[in-house]
C-alpha cells in the first residue's frame, strides 16, 4: 500500500483504514495503533486523529477514553438492525428507481448483471463482489434520491465488512444469484412494488454469510464485546 503524500487528507487516512477493516488486516476488537497507521501512511498524528474520529462517526471504530481506539466489533442485534433498515432503503431505492429508470441506465445495468454472471460462472468471488455493488449503486442512483442514497452509504460503511465476505456457502451464492436475476426481470418490467420486495428479501438473508464471517459476536461472545 502506498504513502499517503498530501498530509491534509484525513478523509483518504479515514478511507484507508476503512479498507484494512473492511480486507480484515484490522480485525473487530483490534486496537488501533497509532503509530503503525502514522508509518504506514506517512502521516503525522493530527490527521490520524481527525480520521479516526471521523471512522467513529461512522461506526467502524469506538473511542476509548485515555485509551485510544479499536475496531468495533459487531453484534448480531447491531447487523440485524442495520440490515433491516438498509433493506427498508433498498426497498425504496428499487421502488423509485422503476419510476425514472431511463432505457440506457437499465441496459448499463443489464450488462453489468451479465458481466456479474461470468464472474459467478468461474467463482471468481473478488470482482463478483465488484460488479455486484456496482449493480446496487446503480438502482440506488436511478431512484433519483440524494438523501436516501447517502443515508444508504453511511449505512453501508458500517457493515461493509460484512456484506462483502469472503465467507460464502455455495447455497448462499447461488441463491444471491437467483435473486439477481429476478430482480432485473423486475426492473426491466419496471415492476416498482416486485423490485422494491426482491431488493428487502435479498439484503435480509445476508446475515447467514456475516455468521460465518466470524465478524458478528454471538451469544457465547457477549463477555469479550464488553471487555
Amino acid at each position: 500500500m502506498t504513502k499517503i503524500l498530501q498530509r491534509n487528507l484525513y478523509r483518504e487516512v479515514a478511507d484507508r483504514i476503512g479498507e484494512l477493516i473492511e480486507h480484515g488486516e484490522l480485525s473487530p476488537g483490534e486496537r488501533i495503533s497509532e503509530k503503525q497507521l502514522c508509518d504506514r501512511f506517512g502521516v503525522s498524528r493530527t490527521p490520524l486523529r481527525e480520521a479516526l474520529k471521523v471512522l467513529a462517526t461512522e461506526g467502524l471504530i469506538e473511542l476509548l477514553p485515555n485509551r485510544g481506539a479499536r475496531v468495533v466489533r459487531l453484534t448480531m442485534k447491531n447487523v440485524k438492525d442495520t440490515y433491516d433498515l438498509m433493506a427498508a432503503l433498498e426497498g425504496l431505492s428499487g421502488e423509485l428507481a422503476c419510476q425514472h429508470i431511463t432505457d440506457a441506465e437499465i441496459s448499463a445495468i443489464r450488462k453489468l448483471h451479465n458481466t456479474m454472471l461470468e464472474y459467478y460462472r468461474t467463482r471468481d468471488l473478488m470482482p463478483y463482489f465488484q460488479v455486484n455493488r456496482q449493480i446496487h449503486e446503480a438502482i440506488l442512483a436511478a431512484s433519483n434520491n440524494e438523501i436516501l442514497q447517502e443515508t444508504y452509504s453511511n449505512l453501508n460503511q458500517r457493515i461493509k465488512r460484512v456484506r462483502y465476505s469472503k465467507k460464502m456457502t455455495e447455497r448462499y451464492w447461488s441463491q444471491a444469484v437467483k435473486d439477481h436475476e429476478n430482480m432485473m426481470a423486475a426492473l426491466e418490467k419496471r415492476d416498482g412494488k416486485l423490485l422494491g420486495q426482491i431488493l428487502r428479501d435479498h439484503l435480509c438473508n445476508k446475515i447467514e454469510v456475516a455468521t460465518l464471517a466470524g465478524v458478528i459476536e454471538t451469544e457465547g461472545d457477549k463477555q469479550a464485546v464488553s471487555a
